[in-house]
């Protein structure tokens, strides 16, 4: 399914999300990883093989218009995308604000309310507590699923499969009113 201007948003973080904290059962041990030289693509930062390529492939078929919601901002596009086998995606631009949010609350919640504007939008990212969602549903007049990866595993299949059926279920609550 092809994203379109009104398709609902979906707004990803990095680390923990794309990027587990643990290592993925296919990944090289740390001793193969040091026996061999480090991959040329790898730029410096190792964590990177710990994307799987599945992952773009997934997101894409969701049909949702992919925004980049991490503090990884404009890299994001440089680093991962082309290894997911995505396009150059928007970035959220979260400013250097140094006031703190509502006790709780995470710091990138409002600002992503803001960018969406009243559409439909998953923001998939592994530190949403209750407490975000709590807040969104009191202040965001738009539809919102705010779904949390464990970040030791990343995004998961199954977690693919929660947003896909609450996409399909937002979607004919739409067309029926």
């Amino acid at each position: 399914m092809a994203a379109t201007a009104d398709c609902p948003i979906m707004f990803l973080d990095v680390d923990g999300v794309l990027i587990p904290f643990r290592a993925r059962p296919t990944e090289p041990t740390s001793a193969e990883r040091y026996a061999a030289p480090p991959a040329d693509d790898d730029e410096g930062n190792p964590l990177l093989g710990r994307l799987d390529p599945e992952d773009g492939h997934r997101l894409r078929s969701l049909g949702c218009r992919l925004v980049w919601a991490t503090t990884w901002m404009s890299d994001a596009n440089e680093q991962v995308a082309p290894r997911l086998g995505l396009p150059e995606l928007p970035v959220v631009d979260f400013p250097d604000d140094d006031d703190e949010p509502e006790h709780g609350l995470h710091w990138k919640t409002p600002f992503l309310i803001r960018w969406a504007a009243g559409r439909t939008f998953v923001w998939l990212d592994d530190e949403i507590t209750d407490t975000d969602r709590r807040w969104v549903h009191a202040h965001y007049e738009g539809r919102a699923l705010l779904h949390r990866a464990d970040p030791a595993v990343g995004v998961t299949p199954n977690d693919f499969e929660v947003i896909r059926r609450w996409l399909a279920e937002t979607s004919a609550a739409v067309a029926a009113s």
